[in-house]
């Protein structure tokens, strides 16, 4: 039996791993792409690549991990070297030297973003191949598996809800230019303030209304210099000319409207700086403390395995994996589930900043992570361990889409509405969150079932490889997800206008409303399609394993003591 120190120790190196992770898998590509300018189909190329990559090198280090032997045991060093460097790599990313050009910058993206994923699958492939090294199947397994997804999950909510109120104050407090965005903030409010002004007087001295002097400030803002937008904008002038409104007056409402765009522009730019600033130090807090968290595991856990480990060839390891049919069946829907979600973190950042009330971005995001994230924590704590007591863990997978596909669906409606009220989109949080938190409870137990099954059907234990494939997967859905997040923001041209600080066409708002809920949706059906076809480890199947593995292995023993 576990002890509770081991448990406690096991679970805070999620908590920090995780962190990095959701640091890395949300924030890289809103960092480089609409902080520092780089192309959103640049990055969605290196990020992609990088995965390429890691198909090649995360079989590898399992492979590696499996044939290390050292009197500290093959999975804890490579746990501590992996964290160690990947800490480095993870302030590197979020650090880009200014003096650098926009191809200086894709250089250092793509090699800091390669590395850092090298270095990650150093640390993660031993994390998670310690469950069914120091555990035996069923609750004990389940109840550790649970307990990691549960910590892993707190340290996703956190990144999700600090990160941007974090790196605002950070930026705030270091940065050499906060002075420079409080000005312009105060330009804005200046100006802001002389439009709804003159927008009083106007009303007084004339049949115009302060709706109609609202459109059309947004008309001029939106204006693109095309013949449909300067139509509009000559008709909306001619109304207000026809009521009553002087030529010297339109023409001072217009010059105020201008003002307060270019404020606005301003401020958007000189934030960025800011922003930056922030997002370099608060990797290196949260670099800090995934050291710390990793070093208190290293120091607890003892791997327990009583699995006789023989030393196999790279060929040997490759078929015993291919041959491991349920874990392919696994593989792929963690691949379905983590791009879908992946999908809509890295789009509803967008959609806060520049759809849904902009003016109160930090916060209503900020709001809304902490929602997601706390419903994500309490399925995995409360609802999956109260599931567990009615339902077996196939069916709990299927209840946990169907709380995913209706939480989308809400939030499909909700966003193509228009609505800014934040409340109305709690309840798909609620749903999606909830329904992330307990399927990722349910396919570590899957995934580690599927050593077993390897086991029996391969004669061989091969947890390493197996868990190296979860480490390569989720980070290829990190891939998959921001190449489909960048086509989107570059066919939305959001990479375009957001960055320079105007309003977001009618076309783009709805291009990024339908992307960031249709697509994860068709994902989720793939994955659900491919589960419900191939998987047979429900929990009879999985009894009936762990009854013959011990029966083989009493068969041994008693073979092993005949020779004697």
């Amino acid at each position: 039996m576990l002890s509770g120190k081991e448990k406690i120790s096991y679970g805070l190196g999620a908590v920090g791993k995780d962190m990095v992770y959701m640091l890395s898998a949300s924030y890289i590509l809103y960092y480089y792409q609409d902080l520092l300018g780089v192309s959103a189909i640049a990055m969605g190329i290196i990020l992609l690549i990088a995965r390429i990559f890691d198909a090649f090198n995360d079989p590898i280090m399992g492979i590696i991990v499996a044939k290390t032997k050292t009197r500290w045991g093959k999975f804890r060093p490579w746990l501590l070297i992996g964290t160690l460097t990947n800490a480095v790599v993870l302030f590197l990313m979020f650090s880009a030297p200014p003096a650098l050009n926009k191809t200086g910058l894709i250089a250092y993206a793509a090699v800091t973003y390669i590395v850092w994923g090298v270095t990650y699958t150093m640390m993660d492939i031993p994390y998670w191949s310690m469950i069914p090294a120091f555990t035996k199947g069923g609750k004990e397994r389940e109840g550790l598996s649970a307990l990691a997804r549960s910590c892993a999950g707190v340290g996703s909510a956190v990144i999700s809800i600090i990160t941007v109120m974090s790196v605002f104050a950070l930026g705030m407090k270091f940065s050499p230019d906060a002075e420079a965005y409080k000005n312009s903030v105060a330009l804005i409010e200046q100006t802001k303030a002389a439009q709804e002004k003159l927008i009083e007087n106007i009303c007084a001295q004339t049949a115009v209304t302060a709706d109609e002097l609202e459109l059309y400030a947004v008309k001029i803002k939106e204006n693109k210099g095309d013949e449909a937008s300067l139509s509009f904008i000559k008709a909306d002038e001619k109304d207000f000319l026809e009521k009553g409104m002087s030529q010297a007056l339109l023409d001072e409402y217009k010059a105020v409207v201008t003002n307060v765009a270019v404020a606005e522009k301003d401020s958007v730019k000189a934030k960025v700086p800011v922003e930056r600033t922030g997002y370099k130090y608060f990797s290196l807090i949260v670099a800090v403390l995934f050291v710390v968290f990793i070093v208190i595991t290293c120091a607890a856990i003892k791997e327990k395995s009583t699995v006789k480990f023989q030393s196999p060839s790279v060929g040997e390891m490759f078929r015993a994996l291919f041959r491991n049919d349920q874990a392919v069946v696994i593989v792929a829907a963690i691949v379905m589930i983590n791009t879908a979600l992946y999908i809509t973190s890295n789009l509803v950042i967008y959609f806060f900043k520049y759809d849904f009330n902009p003016a109160a971005f930090e916060s209503n995001y900020s709001m809304f992570n902490m929602f997601g994230g706390g419903f994500q924590i309490l399925a995995m704590m409360i609802l999956f361990p109260l599931f567990r007591k009615f339902m077996n863990t196939v069916k709990i997978f299927y209840a946990s889409f169907f709380m995913a596909f209706t939480g989308y669906i809400i939030l499909l409606f909700v966003a193509v509405s228009g609505t800014s009220n934040f409340w109305a989109l709690v309840p798909s949080a609620f749903l999606i969150m909830s329904a992330i938190g307990m399927l990722n409870v349910v396919v570590t137990i899957f995934l580690a079932n599927t050593v077993d099954y390897g086991e029996l059907k391969n004669h061989r234990r091969d947890e390493s490889v197996i868990f190296s494939m979860q480490t390569f997967v989720v980070k290829l859905a990190s891939g998959i997800s921001a190449l489909i997040a960048s086509v989107v923001l570059a066919v939305c041209n959001i990479n375009k206008d957001a960055i320079n600080g105007t309003k977001l066409a009618a076309s783009s708002t709805i291009g990024l409303r339908m992307s960031m809920t249709l697509i994860p949706l068709v994902v989720l059906i793939a994955g659900l399609i491919i589960f419900k076809t191939r998987f047979i480890l429900n929990d009879k199947k999985v009894q009936e394993i762990n009854e013959q593995l011990a029966a083989r292995g009493k068969k041994l023993e008693a073979v092993s003591s005949d020779a004697e």
